[in-house]
């Protein structure tokens, strides 16, 4: 078992690509234990030294921040807020999100600028390390103060309530930490706060679905380039030439891939009868470099929102300040988030379309490449679920961030949406994979009709693989069984 030191540095996606697919566990380093500490003591005394009202410490939350509370009721407060808070609905958070949330929240609280007690933090790492999942819903988050909805979810086991999920079964967080002979952690002033305030619902959304982006890309090049030869496409629009009087980089980058991809292929090098095809070929570099080029800046502005403290109030000892501001807001999340669902929904929308072409009985595949059209219907039908699927994605392009409504009495009275962005974007990626399945599906069939030429030793091995998954469709059968077993192979 591996360990992950919890430090100031940079984190960036390939260490959160491993700690994902990796069995780690977190530690806080040195330095950050003694940021924590040092944090937290000057909070202590500064709430000792005098009279002055501190929003969120010693005040009401919201349009409540003119509300005063007394010393005997600070800790209430904090409970309070926690309990208050977890109003989250609908299907639940992904446990894989969750743990990413876990890990999240305990790199804000690191640094420094929370005043958090340094025992709250340290459970939430034996959360991490021990897989104890707080249960979270989808919905509840306006992404603008904070996750509050759902990181009240994950906060409420630390004080022995809600759910978890533990050794794979759903339990009351209290009955949980009676096992393990853990107490429920008292909060103190400040607390409750700064694990509701801050960003790490969209956050961990947006990496994971970054991270399946950048996955979901490479298929694209590669079912495309199959596609391409299936077809019996020209490669000329790949050309180096072409690129560089156009030097978008996700552009170059792709038409490469895809040239690469088709080294030594027998049917892309045989003469064509055709001098040019469908955009859905043609253009594979223009829109699947499009979506790169979106995919690297969206990964761009989440890596600065992760190595960042996103709750409030913020604390910072050395200058003797504590800030009320609004590091909490999630508008370049929101932003980021409707872009980069509009960007994988475009790889999906450009697939289906290479689907219909390679059923449409051009080029010398037969209609809907089944022997005997008409008593089979082959894959006339999946190139409809892929149809459906790109129009569903198409509403869900619909952009959360321009929405907005006013909540707290008025007080929050803009807020981006950052939270429904989130999980717009999780179901576009899970969409995509279904497309990019089909298509794959699709033009595995269609390839065979080329024999005996071969195509490159790249997608010969690729078929050779998928074969052992999904045989070749001689008459009609069932095929939601291939499709579902092409989307796992894409997930691969």
């Amino acid at each position: 078992m591996k360990t992950h030191s919890i430090t100031s540095d940079h984190i960036d996606l390939p260490a959160i690509t491993d700690l994902l697919i990796g069995d780690y566990q977190l530690q806080l380093s040195d330095d950050s234990k003694n940021r924590i500490i040092k944090c937290r003591e000057y909070l202590d005394k500064r709430m000792a030294s005098g009279n002055e009202s501190i929003y969120g410490v010693n005040t009401g939350f919201g349009s409540l921040y003119n509300k005063s509370i007394s010393n005997e009721d600070l800790d209430t407060l904090q409970n309070n807020l926690v309990m208050s808070h977890a109003c989250g609905v609908g299907e639940e958070v992904p446990k894989e999100i969750v743990k990413l949330m876990l890990f999240l929240k305990i790199q804000g609280l690191s640094y420094g600028n929370s005043g958090i007690q340094l025992e709250v933090v340290e459970r939430l790492i034996y959360f991490y390390n021990n897989d104890i999942l707080p249960i979270i819903y989808q919905q509840g988050s306006l992404g603008a103060s904070g996750d509050l909805a759902p990181l009240a979810h994950l906060s409420l086991p630390l004080i022995g309530m809600g759910e978890v999920y533990y050794k794979d079964k759903k339990q009351a967080a209290k009955d949980v930490l009676e096992s393990l002979s853990l107490h429920a952690i008292p909060l103190k002033a400040k607390d409750g706060l700064a694990l509701l305030n801050g960003t790490q619902f969209m956050a961990s959304y947006g990496i994971y679905c970054i991270i399946h982006a950048g996955k979901l890309l490479h298929q694209a090049n590669l079912i495309s380039a199959l596609s391409l030869d299936a077809f019996d496409g020209r490669i000329e629009p790949f050309h180096p030439h072409i690129q560089t009087i156009r030097p978008h980089s996700g552009q170059i980058k792709i038409a490469k891939a895809i040239k690469d991809l088709l080294e030594g292929s027998e049917i892309i090098s045989q003469k064509k009868a055709h001098v040019q095809d469908p955009y859905s070929f043609r253009c594979i570099p223009q829109v699947h470099g499009a979506s790169l080029d979106t995919i690297d800046y969206v990964a761009s502005v989440f890596l600065t929102e992760i190595n960042s403290v996103t709750d409030n109030p913020t604390i910072f000892p050395d200058e003797d300040l504590i800030i009320s501001a609004g590091n909490f807001h999630g508008q370049p999340l929101a932003l980021a988030l409707d872009f980069l669902t509009i960007a994988l929904a475009e790889l999906g929308s450009i697939s289906e379309r290479r689907t219909y072409q390679l059923i449409s009985g051009q080029r010398g595949l037969p209609p809907f490449l089944v022997a005997n059209p008409g008593l089979n219907s082959g894959l006339m039908i999946p190139q409809y679920t892929a149809a459906s699927i790109v129009s569903q994605n198409k509403q869900l392009c619909t952009p959360a961030s321009v929405d907005s409504i006013v909540s707290s009495n008025g007080q929050e009275d803009h807020v981006s949406m950052g939270a429904n962005a989130a999980t717009k974007a999780f179901k576009v990626v899970e969409n995509v994979e279904k497309i990019l399945a089909i298509e794959l599906l699709t033009a595995a069939q269609a390839l065979e009709f080329r024999k005996p030429l071969k195509s490159s030793a790249v997608i010969e091995t690729l078929i050779e693989k998928y074969r052992k998954i999904v045989p070749f469709i001689d008459e009609d059968r069932v095929l939601f069984e291939d499709i579902m077993n092409s989307v796992d192979f894409v997930k691969i």
